[in-house]
């Protein structure tokens, strides 16, 4: 049985659609529509899972609706269900050699974009392996 969370979906008048996880509190993404917004959550969650189990944290039971729903700050948001990545496959622990500047400027824009350096290089690779097909 796959495990799904509660994404909120919030937009404000000249911005992206944003996507916050209330299980997973700094797991957040966005996107410019709301099919690219839901793509990107689903991305999102299964980095910041994988973070997790990298780091053998144990994830949560996924709230349900009216637990999430009551609190004030979430009643703006709009509710869609994101499915966990099956299996949530074990991370396998690297050494891999970089130019320091490159390192520098990875570790930045990771934690500008709320991801640990693994979640951002994973990102990554996954971006340009769909992109060479």
């Amino acid at each position: 049985m796959t495990l799904s969370y509660i994404a909120l979906i919030h937009k404000e008048a000249g911005s992206d659609f944003g996507v916050s996880f209330p299980d997973f509190p700094g797991c957040i993404s966005a996107g410019g529509t709301l099919e690219e917004a839901r793509a990107m959550a689903e991305e999102a969650l299964a980095l910041h899972i994988e973070g997790m189990l990298e780091d053998d944290l144990e994830l949560p039971a996924p709230s349900s609706l009216d637990a999430i729903m009551a609190a004030p700050e979430n009643r703006d948001g709009v509710a869609i269900l994101v499915p966990a990545p099956p299996g949530s496959a074990r991370a396998v622990r690297v050494n891999i050699t970089l130019p320091e500047d490159l390192l520098s400027a990875i570790d930045r824009h990771a934690a500008n974009s709320g991801l640990s350096r693994s979640g951002f290089l994973a990102s990554a690779a996954k971006q340009a392996l769909r992109k060479a097909g």
